[in-house]
C-alpha cells in the first residue's frame, strides 16, 4: 500500500509527501517526543569513533576570541580593546564590516579532509552558522551568508563535496538559535570615554537581520532567548531546514537541546524522514543534542547525546559523543593546544565507554592549519596507523577499564586527566579484547580485569605494532604480560588478547 502523509512544515504549511512506499522506511517519524523516541543510532556512527569539528568564520579574522562577535561590543573585554585598536570603534566598524574581511583565500577542503582522514576521522562537522548569525552556505533566508559576502564561496557545499569524495560522512552544526540574545551587546554603547552613549552598529534597524531586532532579552544573557517570539522560532527552523534540504547531512548538531520545541520536533522528524529518502530507506541520521539547563529541550533515546568538553565516568549502553577542541573553539593567535598524548588518552577513554570524540580543529582565516595543528594531526595519524584496529568498529568490553585515575564528568576547558601505566581501557572486536595501557608500563604488567578469562581460551597475546607473541601468565590476580622491549608508538600502548580454542601459555 502507498501512503501520502503530511509533515507539519516549519512555516505552518502542510506539505504532502507522496510516491514513497511506507514500508521502505526504517521508521516513519512524526513531530512528537513519542515518535522520535523510536530512533536508533546508525552503525556508521558507532564504528567511526572520531569526527572533526570545524569552527571557522569571520571571528577567525580577528583571531583573539572565540566569542569575538559578542565581546567586541563589551567595553573592557580583550576583544573590544583589540577591535578598537585594529579596526575602529564598533559604532563605526562592526561585525558586519569584519565579515567583508574574511576571504578564505587559501581554503583547500579536499587537502584538509585527507589530513583529517589520515588522523582517523570518519566524519566532519563544519559549523554552518555560529551564534553570529552568518550562514556559511547559499542560504535562501539569510542575506548575510558566505556566498554573497566575505569569501563569496559556498563553504558548506565545499566541505560536503570533499568529505564524500574521501569516503567520510558529512555533518553540519547550527548555533544561530541564540543569536537574538547573544548579539544584544551590539545594541549597547560605551559607558565611559569620548564615545560614551554613541550606539554601536547593532542599534541600526538596517542591520537587524544580522544582529537581531530590538528585543527584551537581558544583554548579559548569552544563551537561548528566554522569551523568543514566534518569528524568531520560525526563522531558526526555516533556515535549519534549508541547510538540511540543500546539503543532506547525515549528522546534525545543535549547540544544546532542541531550542524551540513547537517548530523543533517537526523539524527533527523531517530530518529523520528525509535522511531515509537519501539513503534508500536506511536511517543514517545522527542528531547531536545536549542535556543542559540553558539551551533547549532534551529527552533520552530520540537522539545521540553530546557532552561539550566533558566525559562520562562509565559505559553508556547507547552511543554518545564528547565534543571538545584542541584549544579555543575559533582560531586564536598564540593559543596553547592540547598535546597528542592528552588527546589520544582522552579518545581511548571515551571509546572504551561507547562514545565518540568530535574534536575541533580551528582554521586560520585563510582556511589553513598552522604548523602546530599540522604536527598534532600527524601524530594522531601515526598512532592510528598502529592502533586503529582497537578503535574503529570496536565495541565496549564488559568493563571500560581499570586503574587509579578517575575521570571527572564535569565541564572543563582543559583536558586534565593524567593517566598512568596502571590505567587501562578496554575495547573488543570479533574474538579479540584490546587493552590500552595509557602510559608505557614496566617490564611486566598485570591487567586485573582479565582474570575472568581462562588460560585455555587465550590463543595469543601481542602488542599492536609488534610482530611477535608476548609471554603471558593468567592467575587470579589477572593477566600478567611481559611487554616488548621497544615502544611501537608514542602513546596509549595496546595489548591484543585473541581468544579461541587451544594455544596460549600459562607458564
Amino acid at each position: 500500500m502507498r501512503f501520502k502523509f503530511p509533515i507539519r512544515s516549519i512555516l505552518g504549511i502542510s506539505v504532502m509527501m507522496s510516491g514513497m512506499t511506507f514500508g521502505a522506511f526504517a521508521q516513519n517519524f512524526e513531530g512528537t517526543w513519542e515518535s522520535l523516541g523510536l530512533y536508533k543510532c546508525p552503525e556508521w556512527f558507532r564504528d567511526a569513533k572520531l569526527g572533526i569539528f570545524l569552527h571557522w568564520g569571520p571571528s577567525s579574522v580577528a583571531a583573539v576570541d572565540s566569542w569575538y562577535g559578542r565581546n567586541m561590543y563589551v567595553q573592557g573585554q580583550r576583544a573590544y580593546e583589540y577591535h578598537v585598536k585594529t579596526f575602529g570603534h564598533p559604532s563605526k566598524f562592526g561585525f558586519k564590516d569584519l565579515i567583508q574581511l574574511w576571504k578564505a583565500e587559501n581554503f583547500d577542503p579536499d587537502r584538509l579532509v585527507r589530513v583529517f582522514k589520515q588522523a582517523g576521522a570518519g566524519y566532519i562537522v563544519p559549523v554552518a552558522s555560529f551564534h553570529d548569525n552568518f550562514d556559511l552556505w547559499d542560504s535562501t533566508y539569510q542575506r548575510w551568508n558566505a556566498v554573497k559576502m566575505g569569501p563569496k564561496k559556498d563553504i558548506v557545499a565545499l566541505w560536503r563535496k570533499a568529505a564524500l569524495a574521501n569516503g567520510l560522512k558529512f555533518g553540519a552544526s547550527t548555533h544561530m538559535d541564540r543569536t537574538l540574545s547573544w548579539f544584544n551587546t551590539s545594541k549597547g554603547s560605551d559607558t565611559t570615554g569620548p564615545l560614551a552613549g554613541i550606539p554601536y552598529d547593532g542599534s541600526d534597524p538596517q542591520n537587524a537581520d544580522l544582529y537581531g531586532p530590538k528585543n527584551d532579552e537581558d544583554p548579559a544573557w548569552p544563551y537561548l532567548p528566554k522569551n523568543a517570539p514566534e518569528f524568531w522560532r520560525k526563522t531558526w527552523a526555516i533556515r535549519t531546514r534549508d541547510l538540511i534540504d540543500k546539503y543532506h547531512p547525515d549528522l546534525l548538531y545543535f549547540d544544546g537541546g532542541i531550542p524551540y520545541v513547537d517548530v523543533g520536533l517537526p523539524l527533527v522528524a523531517h530530518f529523520y524522514n528525509e535522511n531515509q529518502k537519501w539513503n534508500g530507506g536506511r536511517l543514517d541520521a545522527v542528531l547531536n543534542l545536549k542535556k543542559t539547563k540553558v539551551s533547549g529541550a532534551y529527552r533520552e533515546g530520540m537522539c545521540v547525546q553530546d557532552l561539550e568538553r566533558s566525559k562520562l565516568e562509565g559505559i553508556k549502553p547507547e552511543p554518545w559523543q564528547t565534543d571538545t577542541s584542541i584549544g579555543p573553539w575559533f582560531y586564536e593567535r598564540g593559543a596553547r593546544y592540547e598535546t597528542p598524548d592528552a588527546i589520544i588518552d582522552m579518545f581511548v577513554d571515551i571509546v572504551s565507554k561507547n562514545g565518540n570524540l568530535l574534536l575541533n580543529i580551528p582554521l586560520r582565516a585563510d582556511g589553513t592549519l598552522d604548523a602546530e595543528e599540522t604536527a598534532l594531526l600527524a601524530e594522531m595519524a601515526k598512532w592510528m596507523a598502529v592502533n586503529g584496529e582497537a578503535i574503529f568498529g570496536s565495541r565496549p568490553w564488559i568493563v571500560y577499564g581499570e586503574g587509579p585515575t578517575s575521570v571527572k564528568a564535569d565541564y572543563s576547558e582543559r583536558i586534565e586527566d593524567v593517566f598512568t601505566s596502571q590505567d587501562f581501557r578496554f575495547t573488543t572486536k570479533g574474538n579479540a579484547i584490546y587493552a590500552a595501557c595509557l602510559n608505557w608500563p614496566g617490564e611486566r604488567v598485570t591487567i586485573k580485569s582479565l582474570n575472568v578469562l581462562r588460560p585455555d581460551e587465550i590463543r595469543s597475546v601481542r602488542m599492536l605494532g609488534v610482530d611477535q607473541d608476548l609471554e603471558w601468565t593468567l592467575k587470579k590476580e589477572g593477566l600478567s604480560i611481559k611487554r616488548p622491549a621497544k615502544k611501537p608508538c608514542n602513546y596509549a600502548f595496546v595489548f591484543k588478547i585473541v581468544r579461541g580454542n587451544g594455544g596460549g601459555s600459562d607458564h
